[in-house]
């Protein structure tokens, strides 16, 4: 039976959500892994969204090579939490972290939380 151990995002302080402050790639910082091939890191994302219009947001998964890397999913206005990661796994390459970004049709209107099981 394999063994986790669960961890808070990379790019969160203390556990809070990260506020998405880019509008384009490269995105807002939200979760790298560490630089092990062989750890993968089980990622669990929500967004929420305070506006009142819907907002496009694109998660940047492992990398920045748009359509191969991203996600866009449009979160409805002033909802929340939404899951945009459904526990995907991610491991660095053997000698550097892949990470997870995140840019917003508009900034600071939309947080992510979440969490990570390493295993």
């Amino acid at each position: 039976m394999a063994t986790f151990a669960p961890v808070l995002l990379s790019g969160s302080t203390n556990g809070r959500q990260i506020k998405v402050v880019a509008t384009s790639s490269t995105g807002t910082t939200i979760h790298a892994t560490g630089t092990s091939a062989t750890v993968q890191d089980e990622i669990w994302l929500w967004a929420t969204n305070s506006d009142t219009t819907a907002r496009k947001l694109t998660i940047q998964f492992g990398g920045t090579t748009s359509p191969d890397d991203e996600v866009e999913v449009t979160i409805p206005p002033e909802s929340g939490p939404v899951l945009v990661i459904p526990g995907w796994r991610l491991t660095g390459t053997g000698a550097e972290a892949c990470t997870v970004y995140a840019y917003a049709a508009t900034a600071n209107v939309i947080t992510i939380g979440g969490y990570v099981n390493r295993y």
